[in-house]
Parts: structure tokens; C-alpha cells; sequence
């Protein structure tokens, strides 16, 4: 229970129509609806990179904690170890760990067969046989984003795209009337208030014509922006433009302070901001 009332909030419409809100019509898109994965004894199982023929067009993949990370021989291996090394991180139990929750919310990563696919540069691409490939892994996997090797702002681009999916298949299944991708959560009243205040732009996703998978983007991209500033990891990490116009954790704090207690009642249960030195490490140069 939280120690705060959510006021409802409600957004009018311009007489334009471009203008775009955020509504009930929610589409869990990449996220699969029956548990059909395998639970290991080991919730925190980590493996190494290996070959695949499991996940095509991928041929490699790297287990971690509910995740798997595939990838082609372009991505290199050491790449998916360092973000291995982030995932474990996030899940390390220290004092704060609430390990009856941590475990319920690394079950469905598992339950729900959690994929983050790797690329390199942004100019990668599927050719036909490829992208039918894509198709049946989406079909029968929860993939929501990709995390891109050798672009800029390298440490929002993998912490960004390993919270989505934390957020919407861990948080989504565990935690469903604080984080889930419904009209009904705590997530979905803090983003219709920070839209609302005009700390969070949503007009970059007018680009997705389809409503209820806009709205899932968006709360998706909230979700990750209460995160990610709250860990104060925007300041030093980039970036310093972005549809959210908070910086600092203290910020969040004073603004937004119901998305901040959301944060606070139910984040650090369950994960950890990833080490400064191993977050560096995606900024350094090394020798693919």
C-alpha cells in the first residue's frame, strides 16, 4: 500500500489532430500470454556465450537471470558479457533485497521466455529469409526492445533496453497493480500525471498508428525514465535531451514525487543500480 492518494488526471484534447493522449486501450504486444518457460532450480543462472540454433537469425546466446541475450558473429562476445554483467547486477541481493519478490519477478522472466536480441551499429538489417525468421522468434518469445553495440550514449542504450524488459514481463506478471501495463496501475496514473505537468512529451510517439501499442510504448518509456533517473544515472550517463525533462533523482523527487515513491516502495526490493565501474565499461575503448 502506499502512503499516497493518486488524483485522477485528466488531459483535454486540442482541436488538433495530431494532438495524442494516453488511454485504457493497452496492447501487450511483445509480451507472451501463456507461461510456457522453463524454470530452473537456479534463478540466478548465468551462463557464457555460446552457439545457438535455437533463436534464428541469431546463432549465439548468453543465459542470465530469467534473460537471453542472442546475438550474430558481429556482436561481439565481449559486448553480451558486459551486459550479462549489468543483468546480474541489477539482481545482486544485498539489504534491501526483498528475495521472495526478487525471485516471483526473475520466475515470470522465465515463465514468459525473455529474449533481448543484440545488434551491431544502427545500421543493421534483416534480409527476407532473416525477417522470418524475426517473425516466429517474436512469435513465440516476450521481446519488447534491442540493445545496440558501438552507438553513442552507450550506457542509457543497455540499461534502457534491459529495464523494458524487466518492466514489462518481470514487473508486468510480479507486480501487476503497481507496474502492470494496464489502465488500472499506479504506473499508468504516475505517467498520466507527469504527461499532464508536462515533464514527459509523448508527442514523438504519434508515429505509431496503432493506439494500444502506442500506449504501451508509453508507458513502457515512463516506467524506464522513473528508473533510470531515480538510480541518477541521467546526469552523468546522458542523455541530456529526451521527451522527459528531469534530470536528478532529487528532481523526481520534488516534481513527481508520487512516481518517486513508486520508485522507492517497490524498486530497491527487488533491484540495484549496476556498479559505476562496470557501467563505465561501455564507454571505454577495447579491441573487438
Amino acid at each position: 500500500m502506499y502512503r499516497f492518494i493518486v488524483f485522477s488526471i485528466f488531459i483535454f484534447l486540442s482541436c488538433s489532430q495530431n494532438k495524442i493522449i494516453l488511454n485504457d486501450k493497452i496492447q501487450l504486444d511483445c509480451i507472451q500470454s501463456n507461461p510456457e518457460g522453463i524454470v530452473p532450480t537456479d534463478l540466478y543462472h548465468y551462463g557464457n556465450v555460446e552457439p545457438t540454433n535455437e533463436y534464428p537469425p541469431f546463432n549465439k546466446k548468453l543465459d542470465v537471470c530469467g534473460i537471453t541475450l542472442v546475438a550474430r558473429e558481429d556482436v561481439s562476445n565481449l559486448f553480451m558479457e558486459r551486459v550479462s554483467k549489468t543483468i546480474q547486477e541489477i539482481f545482486v541481493i544485498n539489504e534491501f533485497t526483498d528475495t521472495t519478490k526478487q525471485k516471483e519477478l526473475l520466475t515470470n522472466l522465465y515463465k514468459y521466455n525473455t529474449v533481448i536480441p543484440l545488434f551491431y551499429g544502427e545500421d543493421w538489417y534483416l534480409n527476407s529469409d532473416e525477417e522470418s525468421q524475426w517473425d516466429l522468434l517474436l512469435q513465440h518469445n516476450s521481446l519488447c526492445d534491442i540493445i545496440m553495440e558501438g552507438i553513442d550514449n552507450p550506457v542509457m542504450e543497455v540499461i534502457e533496453h534491459i529495464l523494458h524488459h524487466i518492466t514489462d514481463i518481470g514487473l508486468h506478471y510480479s507486480d501487476y497493480d503497481n507496474w502492470g501495463l494496464t489502465a488500472s496501475s499506479i504506473l499508468y496514473n504516475v505517467t498520466q500525471e507527469a504527461i499532464a505537468k508536462e515533464y514527459y512529451d509523448i508527442s514523438q510517439y504519434n508515429d505509431i498508428s496503432d493506439t494500444g501499442v502506442r500506449n504501451r510504448v508509453i508507458l513502457q518509456e515512463y516506467a524506464y525514465w522513473i528508473i533510470y533517473t531515480a538510480w541518477d544515472l541521467r546526469k552523468q550517463y546522458g542523455p541530456q535531451e529526451s521527451e522527459w525533462s528531469i534530470i536528478t533523482g532529487e528532481e523526481l523527487s520534488t516534481n513527481l514525487s508520487n512516481s518517486y515513491v513508486l520508485f522507492q516502495e517497490t524498486i530497491p526490493s527487488v533491484m540495484t543500480c549496476p556498479d559505476e565501474e562496470t557501467l563505465n565499461l561501455f564507454i571505454e575503448s577495447y579491441v573487438r
